[in-house]
């Protein structure tokens, strides 16, 4: 939200405007609210051997923002992960030519192993 100087970034004037604005108690209401709706939705994970505790999955109600300029650099790397994350999965269920060329060893691929990936039914 703030140079390193300190000085507001441009692009977050109106979430200052608002930050200062907003009372504490509606901070407070609306925290209270996106947690319910989580739990509500399921939106939750688990912590195995930490006696299996449900948590709700970290959330922040103020918000990022993001402007045009950074958006576009960040498009640009999640377009290429989603590219990557289809390439592999293509090959894992198909040909599997990443462990015939020893990239990802074979017993992390086979069915009986814990961290296959599983075909859906």
């Amino acid at each position: 939200m703030r140079e390193p100087a300190g000085g507001l970034r441009p692009a977050y004037q109106n979430l200052e405007t608002w930050l200062t604005l907003t009372p504490k108690e509606e901070f407070d209401r609306l925290r209270s609210e996106a947690d319910l709706l989580f739990r509500r939705l399921g939106i939750t994970f688990t912590v195995y051997g930490h006696g299996d505790t449900e948590r709700l999955i970290p959330f922040d109600i103020i918000p990022r923002v993001i402007t045009a300029t950074r958006w576009a650099h960040v498009r640009k790397g999640l377009e290429q992960r989603v590219r990557a994350m289809n390439a592999f999965l293509t090959d894992i269920y198909g040909n599997r030519d990443i462990l015939r060329a020893g990239i990802i060893p074979e017993d992390l691929a086979s069915p009986t192993s814990s961290s296959a990936p599983k075909p859906r039914a």
